[in-house]
């Protein structure tokens, strides 16, 4: 589904991401993880088209998108759900879900399915999302990105700031979308344990760089807990 190849990014004259190579596959979630300030956050930006890459390929069901704006990315198939929710404060909850849908042709309506997967969302569509808890605009930010149905889900630190029972839920959320087998999910963690319970693969980035990768049952073994404690 997503194949990264030795891309590597710049901010300036800092050297980013060095030849950075992971992969994502229908039906699995793939764990993206490491201490702050390792890049990872810039890898999502790069395979969503916010920053640009020097060199490398990203590749989206076997075609490069290196060059395709974030909406022909988004168009394409990848949602995306940025790190700190950025939801839109002012607007409902049905709006900021109708948002969710502008890739889409007009009048495409939300799926009921995102009220089943978070069902406090359709007690309070009236609602400005700026009101809500801040567990309850990352399940919004999490529904608007699956408005669009896609087939990528990019996932940027969806713990941060969560009380533990919203965690449950978001981990459940991803998991069941995962086992249906009609998704690849990219997720960026720093929670250790809640990335093991999650991944089917895993990757660990260091200064940029990967460092380590493998099966998701294996991370225990493979000392992944120690690569990434602060």
């Amino acid at each position: 589904m997503l194949n990264v190849k030795n891309i590597n990014q710049y901010y300036g004259g800092s050297h980013i991401l060095r030849d950075v190579s992971l992969s994502a596959n229908l039906g699995k979630v793939t764990v993206v993880l490491g201490r702050n300030g390792v890049g990872k956050t810039t890898l999502l930006k790069s395979l969503m088209g916010l920053v640009p890459i020097k060199n490398g390929s990203i590749e989206f069901e076997g075609k490069d998108i290196h060059k395709a704006t974030p909406y022909e990315r988004a168009r394409a198939g990848i949602g995306f759900v940025p790190q700190g929710r950025e939801i839109f404060a002012r607007l409902t909850v049905e709006e900021n879900l109708r948002m969710g849908l502008a890739s889409q042709a007009g009048g495409t309506p939300i799926p009921t399915e995102l009220y089943e997967l978070f069902p406090v969302l359709k007690q309070m569509l009236g609602r400005r999302g700026g009101d809500l808890s801040g567990g309850q605009q990352q399940q919004l930010a999490i529904a608007r990105a699956l408005a669009a149905k896609p087939k990528l889900l990019v996932l940027d630190e969806p713990t941060e700031g969560i009380q533990p029972s919203i965690i449950k839920d978001i981990g459940r959320v991803i998991r069941m979308l995962a086992d249906r087998g009609d998704m690849a999910i990219l997720l960026v963690e720093q929670y250790y344990d809640f990335a093991e319970e999650l991944a089917d693969d895993y990757v660990v980035m260091e200064r940029g760089a990967v460092i380590a990768a493998g099966l998701g049952q294996n991370m225990e073994a493979e000392g992944v807990r120690k690569l990434v404690a602060i």
